[in-house]
């Protein structure tokens, strides 16, 4: 029989993880949804997509227009008191019912709400996949808490990007204004990881250095630093490091990146 938590195209394709999307939607933006989803389809199927909030509200009144097209199912949670957040309790109870289920692979938080850090160490607890997405806002203990964290900033649509850095720089140009939005430059960070993950000879698999990174810092993106992937940046340093592509297997025309500090 096969295996319930596993879902498979067809045969000649790999297994794909079963994953639970839950979205706070007090604290994600309606924007991102589109790039949300194409980030998470990397990662596996988004079996469940659930979103908690109160849509009576003009705060959560974004996601509307999103939740039929995205086949997203809405959580109604009405705010019994002032100050309580009714919805993040929702939230964390019906994550505990899916758990429970052992149907999933993974789940998918969506929230900048520090309030879930303990909820996604639950769950990797039970040996399941945590990937958290929230803004730059976003504590650190979450952040932390998730295998990997991606910061919704760069799952926006890129015209609504280059608005919010032309806005937030106006008196300066373009080009200074897209560096701005950029994180500082991390290349002690690759550097000292690379020296864990090289072999003798100082060559590394770029696939294992960038996992390695991640287990670092969790929230580790190329793409904050103005690169489409940790490939891309390397190549962007020549100074710093030396790129090879090996062919990973004699029988297989597939090759392997790897890279060296120069």
């Amino acid at each position: 029989m096969a295996n319930p938590k596993v879902v498979t195209k067809n045969e000649s394709e790999e297994p794909t993880r079963r994953l639970a999307v839950l979205i706070d939607a007090d604290n994600a933006q309606a924007a991102i949804i589109e790039g949300l989803l194409e980030e998470i389809a990397s990662f596996g199927e988004a079996t469940v997509k659930r979103i908690y909030g109160d849509f009576t509200s003009p705060r959560s009144s974004q996601w509307k227009n999103f939740l039929k097209k995205y086949a997203i199912k809405p959580v109604q949670q009405f705010a019994y008191a002032t100050g309580k957040n009714a919805t993040d309790s929702a939230l964390i109870i019906d994550a505990m019912d899916l758990l429970y289920t052992r149907r999933f692979d993974g789940f998918c938080l969506v929230s900048s709400d520090s309030d879930f850090t303990g909820l996604a160490l639950r769950i990797r607890e039970e040996g399941l996949l945590v990937l958290g997405f929230g803004e730059k806002k976003t504590p650190d203990a979450f952040r932390n808490a998730c295998h990997k964290f991606t910061l919704t900033e760069v799952l926006r649509p890129v015209a609504q990007q280059k608005s919010e850095h032309i806005t937030a720089n106006s008196e300066q140009t373009t080009s200074a204004t897209q560096e701005s939005a950029l994180e500082d430059s991390p290349e002690n960070f690759i550097l000292n990881a690379l020296e864990k993950t090289c072999n003798d000879s100082g060559w590394a698999n770029l696939a294992n250095l960038g996992n390695y990174l991640n287990k670092l810092k969790p929230d580790f993106d190329a793409r904050l630093y103005g690169f489409k992937s940790l490939g891309a940046m390397a190549k962007a340093h020549p100074d710093l490091f030396e790129i090879q592509l090996e062919q990973s297997n004699p029988n297989s025309p597939a090759k392997v990146l790897y890279i060296r500090k120069k």
